[in-house]
């Protein structure tokens, strides 16, 4: 077991009641301590974070350019270290359309520079705080306000980017992929990041119950039936090898998972067939390529 402060670095907020954004950022704040430079670019977190006159957090905390949360991180470790500051993490949450697309090259340029920062990805699947519209991050089938479910097409028919390889494909010096559905293991994460030096990323799923049509008291299992049933995975990137954290003796059944969700609700056999067959290559790929 992890233990945490007490003290809270993230109350107060306005985000939906179940919000696992909310929570990956309460958790990651606690597991940093009063020590940090918090940045979050326009979405969910800033929105429900920064109401004027109030402000939801015990620590530093700042809004950044909806692309430039890695940048700002840059900005904020080069005038700590001007003025001869070492500890002190700064760390970034930015949402999945925040990170997979709009941020995706600020965060590259981090990498390539090996800035030393903390960047957290709260993955909830879609631009929530827009309406649910789809993004890189978004899984094949789900129903979004851009990617309908009709007659002839079956909600988004693309897959979703895989983040966590793509910033190992860096030579980041620590990536990993995290789920609130299993907090013990993200607070691990997010500690042992704070104590290595570089790019640190963390990618975490963190269900929304207004974009995936779950109860508001769902979130954290929720999150933990992706990875009990294949659909998501715990591992680490670092010193130039991929490891797997954890991995279901037994799959959970992928059909129920999904059916439990109203944005997937609309999809056929056929449909959760290919999100089957799709988790398996996925898993065959880690079986051969991940240390356990």
């Amino acid at each position: 077991m992890n233990a945490l402060s007490k003290d809270e670095f993230f109350y107060g907020h306005k985000a939906c009641a179940g919000c696992g954004g909310s929570l990956a950022v309460r958790i990651a704040l606690k597991a940093l301590g009063e020590r940090s430079i918090a940045v979050l670019p326009a979405g969910c977190m800033s929105a429900v974070g920064f109401n004027f006159p109030q402000l939801c957090f015990g620590n530093n905390a700042i809004i950044s350019t909806f692309a430039g949360t890695a940048s700002m991180l840059t900005g904020i470790r080069a005038g700590l270290k001007a003025k001869g500051i070492e500890d002190v993490q700064t760390v970034g949450f930015a949402g999945d359309g925040g990170t997979a697309d709009i941020g995706l090259q600020a965060l590259s340029g981090a990498i390539d520079r090996n800035d030393d920062i903390l960047y957290i990805c709260y993955d909830n699947e879609a631009y929530m705080n827009t309406g649910i519209q789809k993004s890189s991050l978004t899984p094949f089938g789900a129903k979004t306000t851009t990617t309908p479910a009709g007659k002839n097409i079956h909600g988004n028919m693309r897959p979703k980017k895989n983040m966590f390889e793509i910033a190992a494909a860096h030579g980041i010096p620590y990536a990993a992929t995290a789920s609130v559905g299993y907090i013990n293991d993200f607070i691990s994460k997010v500690k042992k990041a704070s104590g290595i030096k570089g790019t640190k990323y963390i990618h975490v799923i963190a269900p929304c119950p207004t974009g995936w049509g779950i109860s508001t008291d769902e979130t954290v299992e929720i999150a933990k039936e992706a990875v009990d049933c294949g659909t998501w995975y715990l591992a680490e990137f670092e010193n130039g090898e991929f490891r797997l954290n954890f991995r279901p003796k037994e799959f959970s059944d992928i059909g129920e998972y999904l059916k439990k969700q109203s944005r997937f609700r609309h999809l056929t056999d056929e449909d959760i067939k290919i999100i089957e067959n799709s988790r398996n290559a996925k898993w065959e790929f880690i079986d051969n390529n991940f240390k356990k």
